[in-house]
C-alpha cells in the first residue's frame, strides 16, 4: 500500500568549530543518518542539515593561540568536519557555519521579536574578569581548588569529586586559564530573556509526546523547581554576531547555535527550486521537524529553544531525540589509553560501515549510553555481517557465475521462507521509525541465520557435483540471493556502501517499496567480495596512534598556554601511557640562551634566541613572571627541537624550552650538567 508522501526536516547537534571529530560525536551522526536514510528509501521528502557551531570566546582565544583569526580557524575546522562526515558516509543535505549572513539575519530578527513582545530585561550583574586579559570570563575558564572538599584542579561553577556548586570567588586560589591570572569581580549590564513567563507553556510542551519519557520527567522537576531568566548576552571581545541594539554586547553562543539550524536549512532553499523554508518553519507548517542531540544539550533544546521559537513565531520541533554518551570497553573515552579516537584515525584503520553497524545494534530510543566495546565490536562485524549476510551471497552466487552465466531460476521452491523475509520488513520499518535500531538488527541477523541454515541444509555444493540434481542448485541459489537482497535492503541505511555493491552484483536498486520485486530469471554479474573481516591488529594499531596523537597533543598545548596554566594541564600528560618508540622520537637538545626580550604586549612570553649547535631557533616561552630576560642571556638550558613550528601572534615559535613549577615566580627552566655544549642531544 503506497504511503502518503511525509515533509521532515531532521537536524543532529552542531559540533564545536574548535576541535576534531571523535567516536563520540560520531554517535549522533551515525544514528540521524541511518533514519534519515530509511525515510528517503521509504520515499519522503526527508532533508538533513547542520552546520558547526562556530562562537564563542573558546573559539576567540585558540584562533589567538594560533596566530590566526577567528574565521580561518572556523573555515579550516569545518573543511576537517565535512571530510569526516562524508568519508563516515553520514549525507547531509547541507553542511553549513552558524557564523553566517543568514544566522545573523534570522538570530537578529528572532531577539527583535522576543524584546518587542517584553521578553527581554537588562539589568547589572557581578562577573569574574581576567585583569590581563581584559575579559569577562564564564564558568568553566575559571580553575582553582574545591572550597568545600578542598579537590584541586575544579572549575569555577561545581566540583566534579563532591558535587559541591558555588562560585568562582568562593573557590580557593581561582585561576583563569587564559592567563593564570587571579579573577576579580566586575560589573556588567546583560541581556536575558524571560524564560519564567514560558512556564505554562512549557509544562504543556514538554509533556506533548514531543520528547522521551525520561526527558520529560527530568524537565518536569526543573520546572516544579521553577525556572530563572537566561543570560543570552556576553561581553566583549567575543567571537560571535553583536546584539543590534546594545554596542559591545553579544549574542551568548547558546542563543544562534540552535537558531544555525535555521540558517543552514535557509542556505540550502535559497539553492534548491521548490524547497521554501516557510513550509518547514512557520507557525502552520504541516512538515516534521526532528532533533537528535546529546543528553548534556537537552536544557537547551527543551526549554530555551522552543520558549524562543513559540515567542518569536515559528513553530516548534515535532520530536527531540536525545542519547546517551559513549563509552569505550567500560570506561570514558581516555587519551591516555588511546581510546579517544578521532573519526579520521579511526578510518586510517578501519571501514566506517564496521562502526556504523555496532552502534546501530547497540542504539535505542532511549538517552542510555553505549559501550563501544573493542573486542564485542571486532566479534560482532565479522559474526553478524561477515559471516551472516555476507555469507549467504558469497556461498551461492559463484555456482549461479559457473555453472549458469549469472543466470537465476524462473521459478523457485521456497516461495513461503521469500515471503517471510519480505513480511518481517513491515516491523523491521517500525523498528527504525522508532529509532530502535537494535531490535531492527536482531530482527535482520534472525532472518540471515535462517537463509543460512536453509542454505546448509540444501549443501550446493554437494548438489553441483552431479549433473542431475544442477537444476536444484539454480533453484537454491536463486532464493539464497533473493533472501540476500531482501536482508541488504534492510541493511542499506545502515551499511550503504556495501548495499551499492550488493546492488551492482544483483543488477537492481534496492528500495523498501521493491523487496518483493523478486530476482526470478535475472542475470546477476560476477560475484567480488562484498567486505573483509576486522583484524585484532587494525585494532590495535588504531588504539596506539590515538595514544601517540594524545601525546604530541599534550606537547603542543603545553607549549602555548600561560605558565602556570601549564602546570596544571600537565597531570594529563604525566598519566599519558606511550611506549619508548614514540617517546624516543622526542628530540631533546642543550640549547645556549644567546638572545632574551619581552614581547610587546604579551604578559606571560619572552623572546628566547636559541643556538642548538650551528643553528639557531626563536622560541616563545611563558616564563616571564620569573625570569628577566638579561638574567637567561649566555644560561644553558633544554628543548624540544623537532616540535612543528607554531604560528603564534607575536611571531614563529620554533620548539619548547622545558620548564617546570607551580607557575608565577616559581618556573625553573631545565638546566643541563656542567661541560654541556649546544646541540648535544639529552637522550
Amino acid at each position: 500500500m503506497a504511503q502518503t508522501q511525509r515533509k521532515i526536516l531532521v537536524t543532529s547537534a552542531l559540533p564545536y568549530a574548535n576541535g576534531p571529530i571523535h567516536l563520540g560525536h560520531m554517535l549522533e551522526h551515525i544514528q540521524t543518518d541511518i533514519w534519515v536514510r530509511f525515510q528517503k528509501m521509504r520515499g519522503h521528502l526527508c532533508t538533513a542539515v547542520c552546520a558547526d557551531d562556530a562562537h564563542g570566546t573558546a573559539i576567540m582565544i585558540k584562533a589567538e593561540q594560533q596566530g590566526i583569526t577567528s574565521e580561518e580557524l572556523i573555515d579550516g575546522v569545518r573543511k576537517e568536519h565535512m571530510a569526516d562526515f562524508n568519508d563516515f558516509l553520514i549525507g547531509y543535505d547541507n553542511y553549513y557555519s552558524t557564523h553566517s549572513d543568514e544566522n545573523r539575519e534570522i538570530s537578529t530578527s528572532i531577539y527583535k521579536a522576543l524584546r518587542d513582545n517584553g521578553k527581554i530585561s537588562v539589568r547589572s550583574i557581578v562577573q569574574a574578569y581576567d585583569p590581563e586579559k581584559e575579559m569577562f570570563l564564564a564558568d568553566r575558564f575559571i580553575k582553582g581548588t574545591c572550597p568545600k572538599c578542598k579537590a584541586e584542579d575544579q572549575y569555577g561553577d561545581n566540583c566534579e569529586v563532591c558535587s559541591a556548586t558555588y562560585t568562582p570567588m568562593e573557590m580557593i586560589n581561582p585561576r583563569s586559564v587564559y592567563s593564570g591570572a587571579t579573577p576579580i569581580e566586575k560589573d556588567s549590564e546583560h541581556y536575558f530573556f524571560k524564560l519564567p513567563d514560558f512556564q505554562d507553556f512549557l509544562a504543556e510542551w514538554t509533556r506533548s509526546g514531543t520528547l522521551q519519557d525520561q526527558v520529560a520527567n527530568k524537565l518536569s522537576e526543573w520546572l516544579d523547581s521553577g525556572l530563572k531568566e537566561w543570560d543570552i548576552s556576553r561581553d566583549a571581545p567575543y567571537f560571535g554576531f553583536e546584539i543590534p541594539d546594545a554596542p559591545g554586547k553579544y549574542f551568548y553562543v547558546w542563543l544562534d547555535a540552535p537558531i544555525g539550524y535555521m540558517a543552514s536549512f535557509k542556505n540550502l532553499c535559497d539553492r534548491t527550486e521548490g524547497l521554501e523554508f516557510d513550509d518547514y518553519w512557520a507557525k502552520d507548517s504541516d512538515a516534521e521537524l526532528y532533533h537528535f542531540i546529546g543528553k548534556d544539550i537537552i536544557n537547551f533544546h527543551a526549554l530555551f529553544w522552543p520558549a524562543m521559537l513559540d515567542c518569536a513565531g515559528y513553530r516548534t520541533p515535532t520530536g527531540v531525540n536525545a542519547h546517551g554518551y559513549v563509552t569505550v570497553d567500560g570506561e570514558k573515552m581516555s587519551k591516555s589509553r588511546g581510546t579517544f579516537i578521532k573519526a579520521r584515525t579511526y578510518l586510517k584503520h578501519l571501514d566506517p560501515q564496521y562502526l556504523r553497524y555496532y552502534y546501530a545494534a547497540k542504539l535505542n530510543s532511549r538517552v542510555d549510553d553505549i559501550d563501544l566495546n573493542l573486542g564485542d565490536f571486532l566479534q560482532r562485524v565479522n559474526s553478524d555481517v561477515v559471516g551472516k549476510v555476507v555469507n549467504i551471497a558469497s556461498r551461492t552466487a559463484s555456482f549461479i557465475n559457473k555453472k549458469f552465466d549469472g543466470q537465476l531460476a524462473t521459478d523457485v521452491s521456497e516461495a513461503d521462507m521469500i515471503q517471510s523475509f519480505i513480511d518481517a520488513g513491515e516491523v523491521i520499518a517500525e523498528h527504525f521509525e522508532s529509532r530502535e535500531y537494535g531490535k531492527a538488527i536482531r530482527e535482520i541477523m534472525r532472518l540471515a541465520d535462517v537463509a543460512n541454515e536453509y542454505i546448509a541444509v540444501q549443501a550446493p555444493w554437494v548438489l553441483a557435483k552431479d549433473e542431475a540434481t544442477l537444476p536444484k542448485v539454480q533453484d537454491v541459489c536463486t532464493v539464497a540471493l533473493n533472501l540476500f537482497s531482501i536482508l541488504a535492503t534492510y541493511l542499506k541505511p545502515v551499511m550503504p556502501n556495501l548495499v551499492t555493491d550488493a546492488e551492482a552484483f544483483l543488477g537492481k536498486e534496492l528500495t523498501w517499496d521493491n523487496r518483493s520485486e523478486l530476482l526470478f530469471g535475472n542475470t546477476v554479474n560476477k560475484f567480488k567480495p562484498l567486505m573483509g573481516r576486522i583484524e585484532q591488529k587494525q585494532i590495535d594499531d588504531m588504539i596506539e596512534e590515538g595514544k601517540a596523537e594524545a601525546a604530541v597533543e599534550a606537547a603542543a598545548k603545553e607549549a602555548t598556554q600561560p605558565a602556570q596554566a601549564v602546570t596544571e594541564l600537565s597531570k594529563e600528560p604525566i598519566e599519558a601511557e606511550i611506549n619508548f618508540d614514540d617517546f624516543a622520537k622526542v628530540d631533546l637538545r642543550i640549547a645556549l640562551i644567546v638572545k632574551a626580550e619581552h614581547v610587546e604586549k604579551a604578559n606571560k612570553l619572552l623572546k628566547l634566541t636559541l643556538d642548538i649547535g650551528g643553528e639557531t631557533r626563536t622560541v616563545f616561552s611563558g616564563i616571564k613572571s620569573a625570569y628577566k630576560p638579561e638574567d637567561l642571556e649566555g644560561k644553558y638550558t633544554v628543548m624540544v627541537a623537532n616540535l612543528a613550528p607554531r604560528k603564534m601572534k607575536f611571531g614563529l615559535s620554533e620548539g619548547m624550552v622545558l620548564a617546570a613549577g607551580p607557575g608565577g615566580e616559581e618556573i625553573y627552566l631545565l638546566e643541563p650538567h656542567a661541560g654541556a655544549k649546544p646541540g648535544q642531544r639529552v637522550m
